[in-house]
């Protein structure tokens, strides 16, 4: 039988393969991550969350790389239009939402150290394919991503090395930030307890990211979390239970004993009544949030991944 690579156009009779492959790179990232096939299906015709750019959006190709009737590599790409309601950054921009292959096996000795066996020479043909239909399409600017219909899941996480080396090998240099994304059980949060200050009080509104609890002190705002708990709704789920994140939270200036910790407890009892179980936030690598970190990882977040946000084409 042949193992030469066959690079097409995704066809519906993929979709059961593609999704195992997209799945596959999820889980590598948040444990248990998964979408279902109607959810990666829906994502190749349009994003309706990114309600600011998805309209921007002039064309959508998917190709998969084929070897053995094996869905090993494929990608997703975007080309923007050339008109003047689309951001700056945008116009006229072609963008690889996402690239994903199968890693070549590390003990395969016909791989090689550095990994350029079947699974990474299947990786780079589509990669090829990938820079050839951008350039069909005569785009300004190219620039890639790692978003999936996966909560969590974007840029190229440190989970995906073997993505990286594809996506250097090509010409794509990080030009963006890097992000720290973590998760906590709802279990693991601060159990919810007395106010640690007299005439706390907390109040729930909707907020412009999703439920947001304020925590007022005597009538004044002093704090707040925002919790999106639409993270998992039901024709997205391919697992039992919920996982929500953490849209925004802001907290006074100076410390307050205990204002973190309690109002995280009252996060906590809301998202039991929801019947989360999982929550997630995000944080920059860098300095200047060493102490949002630090505060994270003390009610009670773990790093899952730090994930490289910004890749733009600039061949060698």
């Amino acid at each position: 039988m042949s193992s030469s690579v066959y690079v097409r156009p995704f066809h519906r009779e993929d979709r059961d393969q593609l999704t195992a492959l997209v799945n596959a790179h999820a889980a590598a990232v948040v444990p248990g991550a998964a979408a279902s096939v109607n959810t990666v299906l829906s994502s190749l015709e349009r994003h309706p969350d990114e309600y600011v750019t998805d309209p921007w959006v002039a064309e959508r190709v998917t190709l998969i790389a084929q070897q053995r009737q094996r869905v090993v590599a494929a990608a997703h790409l975007l080309r923007y239009r050339n008109d003047p309601d689309v951001g700056d950054d945008y116009r006229d921009a072609g963008h690889v939402e996402w690239f994903l292959h199968v890693p070549a096996d590390p003990d395969d000795a016909d791989e090689g150290a550095e990994g350029a066996g079947a699974g990474s020479t299947a990786a780079d043909v589509l990669m090829s394919a990938c820079l050839a239909q951008l350039s069909r399409w005569h785009v300004r600017t190219r620039f890639l991503d790692g978003s999936l219909p996966v909560p969590g899941v974007y840029g190229l996480p440190d989970a995906w090395p073997h993505v990286r080396a594809v996506v250097e090998r090509a010409g794509f240099v990080h030009t963006g930030d890097v992000e720290v994304v973590l998760l906590a059980a709802v279990d693991a949060l601060p159990a919810p307890g007395p106010a640690p200050l007299s005439g706390l009080t907390v109040r729930r509104v909707l907020g412009p990211l999703g439920t947001r609890l304020i925590a007022r002190l005597d009538g004044a705002d002093v704090a707040y979390v925002e919790l999106d708990t639409q993270l998992d709704r039901p024709e997205r789920l391919a697992r039992s239970g919920g996982t929500a994140d953490v849209a925004d939270f802001d907290l006074p200036d100076g410390p307050v004993a205990g204002l973190p910790q309690w109002l995280f407890g009252e996060a906590r009892r809301w998202l039991a009544l929801a019947g989360v179980d999982r929550l997630l936030a995000y944080a920059a690598d860098d300095d200047e949030a060493a102490a949002e970190r630090a505060l994270l990882a003390s009610l009670g977040f773990q790093e899952l991944t730090r994930t490289a946000r910004g890749w733009t084409h600039r061949p060698q």
